[in-house]
């Protein structure tokens, strides 16, 4: 029996396991780099080992490491958790040399499954549907769209679309350096890419002793950069024909690799309902959890109970109930191409109701860094229909407090509202399609960025003028006339918009120009009376909830949230920068710039110049017009903060313009 598990891992899937291993009478230990000494999985777990360094390649995938830290903590077992070390069959065969137990499948189905390209030679084999495969070397027209994919790995790291054959050479190159960088294996091969098709996956959970489980299926259609951002159990609209087909592919590849343990069998769905294999992931998924919800399953708990030796409970899983729905909340902004965002989170709360779950690795306080994925939490909701579960859950986002950096609250919010997506029109090209409309800016006539400013104006005033004692702010002993207007600009992020609030000061407190009624102001709390000319039978109450951290004021109210930065009454004539200048968009490191750049090399407009990794994902930085550049500071291995200039382009106009300009000598 298991006496003490370390977890391989980070973040919310560390402290998702500890909640298991503390209901079974399990002690835990976590290992974590220099960046994570704080972070809310070591605190959780009863013991702690660092790996010194921040980066993932010093610390968590330092399989050796990591098998060291367990012996010294005394662990009997090690659980790999997802990503990192989890598919790493070298890793797996580590664990076991060093007499551990290893908690997931055995390291020869690892391997076998590692590499795409062998993985689908076994499922051929086993007689699982594939799409045919595609040479890139001889790869016509006809054979378009292409989609490309490292042999190794997943995460959407080394996949590109490719719909020209004048792209594919220099996709092929790109696929293979973001491969190699992410997996230390730069092979890449090349499948038709299936348009408008479904991402469908199978749950498996095999056992020691010939038994398999197919827990129902689940679809994860809606992707960011191949990266799931929304997953579902049941996947909806599948009839009983393509669940068994489904269900019998999942269950022959889990046999053709002596699989045991938790896994999935992803497959894409083509929109005349023929499966596909795509890949198997020898891990626990990050959307596990909507089957839990809909199996009443404790995933880990039979992970671990196989891990033992132990048979699964029954010979059939029990049956589905109802259905669940998970959102990824990551600190990105969708609206500027998916950008990852740090900084500290100051609040994060998440309704508690039931049916919902939220499985996170943060908490108040905490910041949210560089080094690792962006993903927040996963927030689940449960409930006896999809319309009741997906309801849920965007309720319970709108209703969440996240004070800190940009997130895709928003973004889930509008894609569980969208109509194709509560009519179940599900398909991987759902944000290509939609996402302009689920990222707009506020539109000029919405009141609410403008009550959100006046808002947090009025508890600014009540801050500094609170009178002592209990109850709303009494705005000190003002004059019996009214005095001049005050005003208060904020920025409205991540949009940018401004906003004035202004207010006259009475003796029975503030009086906002554009007509609201104050009913209470109070430093965190206001209460407005709006729309009272058109609504019967009088105005309609508005409660805004208003946090200050900083030049920051964090508003949240019933229908949605607002983040606002107060602005100077002046703007600091310093504050400028140079036209043409290359900002980075976020925190990384510089991996490359394009072959040849130099000072004084001409440029095309839209060509990428420099690649910047953070958090795991490569991002291009282009060239905003046709010009020459003028001047570089970026190299790689360059660390970078938001806003660090990286290089400047002067446009043809420009230089001839500076040109002429000169002065004469």
């Amino acid at each position: 029996m298991i006496s003490t598990l370390l977890v391989a891992n980070r973040g919310e899937i560390a402290c998702r396991i500890f909640r298991t291993c503390r209901a079974l009478g399990i002690a835990t230990v976590a290992v974590y780099s220099d960046a994570d000494a704080g972070a809310l999985h070591v605190r959780e777990a009863d013991t702690a080992v660092r790996l010194p360094g921040a980066a993932p390649s010093d610390t968590y995938l330092r399989g050796d490491l990591v098998v060291r830290a367990a012996l010294a903590a005394g662990a009997d077992a090690v659980h790999p958790g997802y990503g990192f070390l989890s598919e790493n069959a070298g890793f797996a065969r580590a664990v076991q040399d060093a007499g551990l137990l290893w908690v997931g499948p055995p390291a020869k189905a690892i391997e076998l499954m590692a590499s795409k390209t062998r993985a689908k030679g076994l499922m051929a084999a086993a007689g699982v549907p594939l799409l045919a495969p595609v040479d890139p070397e001889r790869a016509t027209a006809d054979d378009l769209p292409l989609l490309l994919k490292a042999a190794a790995g997943g995460g959407g790291r080394g996949m590109r679309i490719v719909r020209e054959l004048t792209e594919l050479p220099a996709e092929l190159t790109a696929a293979s350096a973001e491969a190699a960088a992410a997996f230390g294996d730069g092979e890449v091969f090349a499948e038709p890419y299936v348009e408008r098709g479904r991402h469908v996956e199978v749950q498996v959970m095999a056992d020691g002793h010939g038994g398999v489980w197919a827990l129902g299926t689940r679809d994860c259609s809606l992707q960011r950069r191949h990266q799931k951002v929304i997953e579902e159990a049941p996947a909806p609209g599948l009839d009983d024909a393509v669940q068994g087909r489904l269900h019998d592919a999942a269950v022959a590849a889990a046999h053709a690799v002596g699989y045991q343990g938790a896994g999935t069998v992803e497959f894409l769905l083509a929109a005349d309902g023929r499966p596909y294999f795509l890949e198997m992931n020898t891990r626990l998924q990050v959307e596990h959890p909507v089957t839990e919800a809909v199996f009443g399953l404790d995933l880990v708990a039979l992970q671990l109970r196989v891990a033992e030796g132990e048979p699964l409970p029954a010979t059939a899983p029990p049956a589905p109930h109802g259905h669940a729905v998970e959102a990824r909340l990551y600190a990105e902004d969708p609206a500027r191409d998916w950008q990852p965002q740090t900084g500290a989170l100051h609040t994060f709360h998440v309704p508690d109701e039931p049916g919902l779950r939220l499985d996170t690795g943060y908490t108040d306080g905490d910041t949210i860094g560089v080094h690792y994925d962006p993903m927040l939490a996963k927030v689940v909701a449960h409930a006896p229909t999809r319309t009741e579960a997906v309801r849920l859950l965007a309720r319970a986002l709108e209703r969440a407090r996240i004070h800190g950096p940009v997130t895709n609250r928003e973004l889930l919010v509008r894609s569980l509202r969208h109509p194709d997506f509560l009519a179940a029109r599900l398909d991987t090209g759902f944000y290509d399609r939609h996402l302009d409309a689920l990222t707009p800016a506020p539109a000029p006539d919405d009141p609410g960025p403008r009550l959100a400013a006046l808002a947090a104006a009025l508890a600014d005033a009540a801050a500094r003028q609170q009178a002592p004692g209990p109850g709303p702010a009494r705005f000190g002993a003002w004059r019996n006339i009214s005095s001049q207007p005050r005003t208060k600009r904020y920025r409205a992020e991540p949009h940018g918009t401004e906003h004035e609030a202004a207010y006259r000061t009475t003796r029975t407190g503030p009086v906002p120009e554009t007509g609201e009624r104050v009913v209470a102001a109070r430093p965190g709390r206001v209460t407005l009376e709006t729309d009272g000319a058109t609504a019967q039978p009088g105005g309609i109450t508005r409660h805004f909830d208003i946090a200050v951290h900083g030049d920051k004021a964090y508003v949240d109210t019933a229908t949605g949230s607002y983040t606002l930065t107060a602005l100077p009454r002046f703007t600091d004539p310093t504050d400028r920068t140079e036209p043409g200048s290359l900002l980075a968009p976020m925190p990384g490191t510089v991996v490359r710039v394009a072959d040849g750049l130099a000072e004084g090399a001409p440029v095309k407009a839209g060509q990428p110049l420099i690649w910047l990794e953070a958090m795991k994902m490569e991002h291009r930085i282009l060239a905003p017009a046709t010009g020459t550049l003028t001047a570089l500071h970026a190299a790689p291995g360059l660390q970078v903060e938001v806003g660090t200039l990286l290089a400047v382009v002067q446009d043809a106009q420009t230089v001839v313009q500076d040109v002429q300009e000169e002065p004469k000598r």
